[in-house]
């Protein structure tokens, strides 16, 4: 606020706090002013008086309510969140508010000295007469009482509710005439002790931000204490006691009311106390703490010292506090650059007055004035220096322990170096003005000062030389890290000076005090900051003159990755490889990491052609014209000519080569065409491949692409000697399905068995056929796979046939029993017969030569595509409901297959379908012994549920029949004329001369057929036209004949001339008469054997022969 508010006797008065000056007096109390309070927004106050009333007056100084209470009023306060007013008179307190139309009042039992709210609004503390605090809500009700330990004879006199909002509770400071200070929680809870006062306190004020108190009394001033109750000292003394204070809000302003009627208004200034060393910082916080912050790390450490703090020195390990009666040595717990734990070491319990303090590894300095005083932590004074004028600044510069240099400048200008362990200063230089800050660089060659003109000097310390000045300047720094850098600060600007070039000036608010790296230290008002500098600007001076490694040491302190790319790229164009590796390397740069080595793996080899090096630097660069030229000067135009094709810069390549070498115009065409077929243009790659002469490349891009018409242009272009490319064009007509350019190209390239690879795999078989009846060669080539094609396809029979074509007799076997199997699998038993005819025929074709194991296999096969061919008969009458054969072949057949399956079964031939048939005719034509043995036999046997009940049905009714066979079905032996059982138990043979019947292949009956062999000496001529001469008339009477057997060979003996014999088997129909048909016996001596020969001289036809004539 901008008015100052007093209370008066009957009356207010209102003043100016810029000047003031008296604004205006009110008028409205009748009695004695006792209180007056504003609302937190400053658009109302409050007066109370003697006279028992409050009067609400506006921000314009006008009364707008006024009410009154039974007793004289003693304070009142505004809520600071609302507008709720309270009042306290010494018997009650009443609560107001706009929205009240009354004023609610509660009786107290003790008169009330002091009031205030909470930050809140929440609570109203009431100080009393009686030493009780009592804590009231909004509406006026009791919730903590604190009585104090005095009573009444300690009466509340003044309290005050912390403002700071980082406080986590609410803290309220009570101040009673007992002369304590005590502090306590919003629940009563006392926090601390009390703190001990030397006088009466009448008033106690907060700052806005709670981090200090005023408070005055009995002792005729004011005091600052810290909101702990630390007295940090005095803020004015007055000639009688202090009844009130205020401060100012948001500000630094107290303002006292006296006894007297003094009103005293002060502005407090709180003195910087700090202490800086490289890159930690120890500055006072609070008035009684010490903070040390690591500028770098950003941690802080916090040091409470519980006094007031006078002075602070930082140096290494070493922090020291000085306090009002003693200083504090501390040291750091470990050497770690980033610790901040740090303990005391010393004390040195003295009163000490001094302007300056630094501290070294083993002592302390003091300076008051002209003096300099060294002590030791344990306080003995081992060292004094006396100067001639006035000390304005001291500085530590480091040295060894116990042994450390001082800067130390003067107000006459004079600039001494002093050690701690030598009692006699060392002038370095003096000059005409007063010296205000000071600072020497790292190697102690050069120092720079700032006069009292705020002029920035810098001085070679050996030569006392004047190197240069700089205006408007408070503070500079040399950088720790780099010995020609050095920065200032001045009229708002940072100057950052590299060696002697020009200055590099930003904005920049406060002083320097310390330059590490590139971090810049800057104190403003009260808090110090490091401001990372990149160190850009100083690098490109250093980079204009070409100075890289000065450059690169510039660099290390911080700059960006474009800067040290800048440096890198700067310092290889300068051929400092080192610099620029190292540069390279902070950017990540692989591939002029790669450059740079490959030049020094050329230079250890011997190679010092420094402008073949830049060329290849400008090539990396793209400075390929500029590279170029190099190379050209070099003599190594290959190069350029590489770099620029490498880049696809044809046209530049052109120009460089000329048109005078066709060699290497055709290999920038090639080069082009590389470029064109990955530019994704392949129809111009290729035609620049063409004309490059690059047939290969050319056809692959076309091939690859599908371009039938460039492809068979090419191949009918191309010589027929060039068989690599027409071969590849064929190649890939193949691939397109383009057989007949691939035919044409095959047929120009001669090449007649690729063509005929060609046509087998594009199955045109009649051109492949074509092909092996001129070129027999090929045969193997064309067959084999015709016939797989044909397996494929399910064309066995076929396939079969060309195995055989191409003489691969084991395939053709191997495909006719898969056809056999899967045909047996499949119950298609004429074909599984016929498909083992045909594979007989083939063992039978194989075994013309020695092979025997083919011979028996012809008879096994033979004998199985009997057997499968006679199923065929049998299955077809089980599983379909009709038969084409009589009674008679079923009865035979079934006989026929039961005789044959006396040892092994085939696969797929069922004993028990064959069983069922033969039972079933048996029945039939009256053969009832042989249909009951069928039907016990099938008993042993597995039955299918489908014949189950058909089975048992005729098993039972072919017992009511006889048991015997009809005579007329039992077969007779036409070479005994033994009568043989239908079943015989040795198979289709004779029981008594063993001969082998012979049967018909449609009804399979027994033919009158005799097996047969002839003498050795007849031929086979001579055989047959023995058996076909006429038959002889004999007399039949006449006729005698000794039968003899041998060998299982029948021979007929003549005794008697013979004429005529007829066959003895009258039982023969006219069809089917067999007639024996002799040869002239007289003609043969007795030695001589006649073969026989039953020969059918009527209709008889055999449909397959069942022997061969074998010699």
């Amino acid at each position: 606020h901008q008015h100052l508010w007093i209370n008066c006797i009957c009356r207010c008065a209102v003043y100016d706090t810029s000047d003031g000056t008296l604004i205006q007096p009110l008028k409205g109390h009748k009695d004695t002013v006792y209180c007056v309070a504003y609302a937190k927004d400053g658009k109302r106050f409050a007066s109370g008086s003697a006279d028992k009333s409050i009067i609400i007056w506006t921000s314009k100084l006008e009364g707008i309510l006024k009410y009154t209470h039974n007793d004289s009023i003693q304070c009142v306060a505004y809520n600071p969140v609302s507008h709720q007013l309270a009042s306290c008179s010494s018997g009650d307190f009443g609560l107001w508010s706009p929205e009240q139309k009354s004023v609610s009042k509660h009786k107290v039992n003790s008169k009330i000295t002091c009031c205030g709210w909470t930050n809140d609004g929440q609570y109203l503390a009431l100080g009393m007469m009686n030493g009780v605090v009592s804590i009231r809500n909004k509406n006026g009700e009791e919730k903590v009482k604190i009585e104090r330990p005095g009573g009444s004879s300690s009466p509340i006199w003044s309290i005050a509710w912390n403002p700071s909002k980082d406080e986590h509770n609410d803290i309220l400071a009570v101040a009673d005439w007992g002369q304590k200070l005590s502090f306590y929680q919003l629940s009563g809870k006392q926090i601390g002790k009390d703190r001990t006062l030397t006088y009466d306190p009448c008033c106690v004020s907060y700052f806005s931000k709670g981090e200090y108190i005023v408070m005055g009394g009995s002792d005729k001033q004011a005091s600052l204490y810290t909101k702990d109750g630390v007295r940090l000292g005095t803020i004015g003394e007055q000639s009688s006691w202090v009844w009130t204070c205020r401060v100012k809000p948001d500000s630094n302003y107290v303002v006292l009311g006296c006894q007297d009627g003094t009103i005293a208004f002060f502005q407090l200034i709180f003195s910087t106390v700090h202490g800086l060393y490289k890159d930690r910082y120890a500055y006072r916080d609070s008035m009684t703490d010490v903070i040390v912050q690591h500028l770098i790390t950003e941690q802080k450490v916090r040091i409470k010292c519980r006094e007031l703090v006078k002075k602070i020195a930082i140096y290494r390990n070493r922090l020291a506090i000085q306090l009002p009666e003693k200083i504090l040595i501390y040291e750091l717990y470990s050497d770690d650059s980033s610790d901040m734990h740090y303990r005391i070491k010393e004390k040195i319990c003295r009163k000490f007055e001094c302007n300056l303090l630094v501290v070294c590894s083993q002592h302390i300095i003091l300076c008051q004035e002209k003096r300099l005083q060294c002590l030791s932590f344990t306080s003995i004074k081992e060292k004094e220096w006396l100067m001639e004028s006035l000390i304005r600044y001291i500085k530590v510069i480091g040295g060894p322990p116990g042994r450390e240099g001082l800067l130390v400048g003067l107000k006459n200008g004079a600039i001494l170096k002093i050690f701690v362990d030598n009692p006699f200063a060392i002038t370095l230089l003096k000059q005409s003005t007063s010296v205000r800050c000071l600072d020497m660089s790292t190697s102690r060659s050069k120092l720079a000062v700032v006069d009292e003109h705020n002029t920035c000097l810098v001085y070679d310390i050996h030569t006392k030389e004047l190197l240069f000045q700089e205006p408007n300047a408070n503070s500079v720094a040399w950088n720790t890290q780099c010995e020609d850098m050095l920065c200032f600060s001045g009229s708002g600007y940072l100057n950052i000076k590299a060696s002697n070039f020009p200055v590099h000036q930003q904005k920049l608010q406060g002083f320097v005090v310390g330059y590490n790296g590139s971090k810049i230290f800057c104190l403003h008002v009260y808090s110090m900051s490091a401001v990372e500098v990149p160190q850009s600007a100083p690098m490109y001076q250093y980079l204009e003159r070409r100075m890289f490694k000065e450059a690169y040491q510039i660099a290390c302190l911080g700059v960006t990755d474009s800067d040290w790319r800048d440096l890198a790229t700067e310092a290889l164009e300068g051929l400092d490889f080192d610099t620029s590796k190292k540069a390279f390397i902070r950017v990540r740069d692989l591939r002029y990491l790669e450059l740079i080595n490959s030049i020094e793996e050329r230079k250890k080899r011997g190679e010092s052609d420094t402008e073949l090096f830049l060329a290849d630097v400008y090539a990396y660069q793209g400075k390929f014209h500029e590279a170029a030229r190099l190379y050209k000067r070099t003599g190594l135009d290959s190069r350029a000519l590489s770099m620029y094709t490498d880049l696809r810069m044809f046209e530049y390549a052109k120009e460089f080569v000329g048109a005078a070498d066709p060699k290497n115009t055709r290999m920038l065409m090639s080069k082009q065409a590389d470029w064109a077929k990955n530019s994704k243009e392949p129809r111009a790659a290729a035609q620049m491949y063409l004309t490059a002469g690059e047939h290969l490349k050319a056809i692959d891009i076309i091939g690859e692409h599908g371009w039938v018409d460039m492809l068979i242009d090419i191949a009918r272009k191309l010589d027929k000697a060039e068989r690599e490319p027409l071969a590849k064009c064929a190649a890939y007509f193949q691939k397109l399905k383009h057989h007949g350019y691939a035919s044409e190209t095959y047929s120009k390239m001669g090449d007649l068995q690729a063509l005929v690879h060609l046509h087998v795999e594009a199955r045109h078989w009649d051109e492949a056929f074509a092909l092996v009846e001129k070129h027999a060669q090929f045969k193997d080539d064309v067959y084999v796979p015709y016939a797989q094609w044909l397996a494929e396809n399910d064309r066995f029979e076929e396939a079969q046939k060309a195995f055989h074509k191409a003489g691969r007799q084991s395939e053709a076997v191997k495909v006719l029993e898969q056809l056999t199997h899967n045909a047996v699998v499949e119950s298609r038993f004429n074909d599984a017969a016929y498909y083992y005819w045909m594979l007989s025929m083939q063992c039978l074709d194989i075994a013309r030569g020695t092979k025997e194991e083919m011979l028996k296999k012809f008879k096994r096969f033979q004998h199985l595509a009997e057997l499968y061919h006679v199923y065929h008969s049998i299955q077809r009458y089980t599983d379909e409901p009709f038969s084409s054969h009589m009674p008679e072949t079923l009865f035979n057949i079934s006989r026929y297959l039961l005789h044959n399956l006396t040892k092994d079964v085939p696969l797929g031939i069922s004993k028990v379908n064959t069983l069922y048939a033969l039972a079933k005719q048996s029945r039939t034509l009256g053969a009832f012994k042989l249909a009951r043995h069928a039907y016990e036999k099938l008993q042993e046997l597995h039955v299918p549920s489908r014949f189950q009940e058909s089975m048992d049905l005729g098993s039972l009714t072919v017992r009511s029949k006889p048991y015997h066979d009809n005579e007329d079905l039992i077969p007779m032996c036409y070479r005994c004329s033994t009568n043989n059982p239908l079943l015989n138990s040795q198979g289709s043979v004779c029981i008594n001369c063993k001969q082998p019947f012979i049967y018909s292949a449609s009804s399979y009956e027994v033919l009158p057929l005799v097996q047969f062999y002839l003498d050795k000496g007849i031929g086979d001529e001579e055989a047959v036209s023995l058996i076909d001469l006429e038959v002889p008339c004999i007399d039949r009477k006449a006729a005698r004949w000794q039968e003899m057997s041998s060998g299982g060979i029948l021979y007929l003996m003549q005794c008697t001339p013979l004429t005529s014999i007829m066959c003895p088997y009258q039982n023969l129909d006219s069809d089917s008469a067999q007639h024996l048909d002799f040869d002239s016996a007289q003609n043969l001596d007795s030695d001589s054997a006649q073969h026989l020969k039953l020969s059918n001289r009527s209709n008889l036809r055999c449909n397959r022969v069942r022997g061969a004539l074998l010699s």
